[in-house]
């Protein structure tokens, strides 16, 4: 006889469910009509009604009018605490004074111009200051941008063809990038990627050094890219070992180690993920928190041996160096507004212990929520990033977490969060970001939010 799902709904649960979800629905459209207008003409203009797929949740997203420190208000006035916060980007809430002044200040001189300017300059001496690994740093538009140019100079440098990526590990959109974000792992993560761009790359388990090894030794491999703590997969750290040997496997095959600090640069710590391990790559890429977390932003950077195949001077015949440019890459605006960021944060570590203490404090309460009720449900995350499980093991990789979840609780407690005023994305695999606006108390409503959640779906 066939074993049951543990995770899968059975009929009279479906059916629980199904009338529940109904019943949000009314109660959603009844709290946000313009929401649901904009959508609808949303929907004329935009595929899916939307910019980015994962901003989308039924039965339609909110609109947002005005946001500030840690809350936004949505086109029909309702007020929710924020823990998205634009992707993670925004470190120090909503609307940071001194970004936003230095911002406005910028475009009164001149917003976009086409030529070097000083806010580049010390922009990379920043990050240069800030991050032990990286020498030299060039600046892109978005971290999509950062991991392909990245993936490009790995090669170039190595004159290798193969890029090893892991389950559960976002890189953006790039063709080679994309594939193994979610299950089926081996199935691309987009029609339009022809099998001959996935060619060079090779799937990884995470945190399983001995299962990296088996599938990358005997290889000629480029670089190996990884997020020090998996971001869609959901806030799942490396384990301390697992990176450094990462490092040890890379120096043995005579690859990079490229780091994607998109996420975790300059959050876990001024000098990213890779301070707080004690971990050096060859290559890092950014984003978000390099713009101040206000405008876009894309950067990667590393050893300059590595770097100078991008110097024009030093290899002034285009088949010579490795390309990497852009019409807007270091714009004015992103790079003043970052270095005003950067140099707030290396000069005030009490952010960081703010929101290192904050994250601790929010992931020991939900976790004693979900067990207090005896719900199958687990917490990750380290420093100010969260996740939340719906499983029945902790989960240390993507599989466990994305194989054995329960999708219905956690669209359920989404929308739970959303009715008591709390948002955050997505609602399928539930990650939050802690900003240093944020405040205890939006903690403890957080907190008592996911335990009358956690109370309601295990009572008979």
């Amino acid at each position: 006889m066939a074993r049951r799902n543990p995770c899968r709904l059975n009929e009279v649960e479906e059916h629980l469910c199904f009338g529940l979800a109904v019943k949000r629905i009314v109660k959603y459209s009844k709290l946000t009509p313009n929401s649901m207008a904009m959508f609808d003409e949303a929907r004329k203009y935009l595929p899916g009604g939307v910019s980015y797929s994962i901003r989308y949740f039924e039965p339609y997203p909110i609109y947002v009018s005005a946001a500030r420190d840690r809350r936004i208000w949505d086109l029909d006035g309702n007020e929710y605490i924020d823990y998205w916060t634009g992707h993670g980007a925004l470190l120090m809430g909503h609307g940071y004074r001194p970004v936003i002044e230095a911002a406005i200040k910028q475009l009164k001189e001149y917003a976009h111009i086409g030529f070097p300017h000083e806010w580049e300059v010390k922009l990379a001496r920043q990050v240069s200051r800030m991050v032990e690994s990286v020498e030299l740093i060039r600046f892109t538009n978005s971290g999509t941008e950062a991991a392909m140019y990245a993936c490009r100079l790995a090669r170039a440098y190595t004159k290798r063809k193969f890029i090893a990526k892991f389950e559960g590990g976002w890189h953006g959109g790039y063709d080679c990038l994309h594939i193994g974000v979610q299950p089926p792992y081996k199935a691309p993560g987009s029609l339009g990627i022809i099998e001959e761009s996935l060619k060079y790359t090779i799937l990884l388990p995470f945190n399983d050094l001995e299962g990296v090894w088996n599938r990358v030794k005997g290889i000629e491999l480029a670089a190996i890219m990884v997020e020090p703590v998996l971001g869609a997969g959901g806030a799942i750290p490396a384990e301390p070992e697992f990176l450094r040997g990462l490092r040890e496997i890379c120096d043995e095959l005579g690859a990079l180690l490229v780091f994607d600090e998109v996420i975790t640069g300059f959050r876990l710590s001024p000098g990213g993920a890779q301070r707080v391990y004690g971990v050096k790559p060859d290559l890092t890429i950014f984003g978000k928190i390099l713009g101040g977390g206000e405008f876009p932003a894309g950067g990667f950077g590393g050893r300059a041996d590595i770097m100078e195949l991008l110097d024009q001077i030093k290899y002034p015949k285009p088949h010579e160096r490795a390309f990497q440019g852009g019409t807007y890459a270091a714009n004015p605006l992103t790079m003043r507004a970052g270095y005003t960021l950067l140099k707030e944060l290396e000069g005030n570590p009490e952010i960081y212990h703010k929101l290192d203490q904050l994250g601790d404090y929010a992931r020991n309460g939900l976790e004693n929520a979900f067990s207090r009720y005896g719900l199958a449900a687990h917490v990750t995350g380290i420093g100010s990033m969260i996740g939340l499980h719906f499983t029945r093991e902790k989960p240390r990789d993507a599989r466990t977490a994305q194989l054995g979840r329960n999708v219905e609780k956690a669209k359920a407690l989404f929308h739970h969060a959303l009715e008591n005023g709390i948002i955050y994305l997505t609602p399928e695999v539930p990650h939050l970001f802690i900003s240093a606006a944020h405040a205890r108390e939006d903690l403890d409503k957080l907190i008592d939010v996911v335990e009358d959640y956690a109370r309601k779906a295990t009572t008979p």
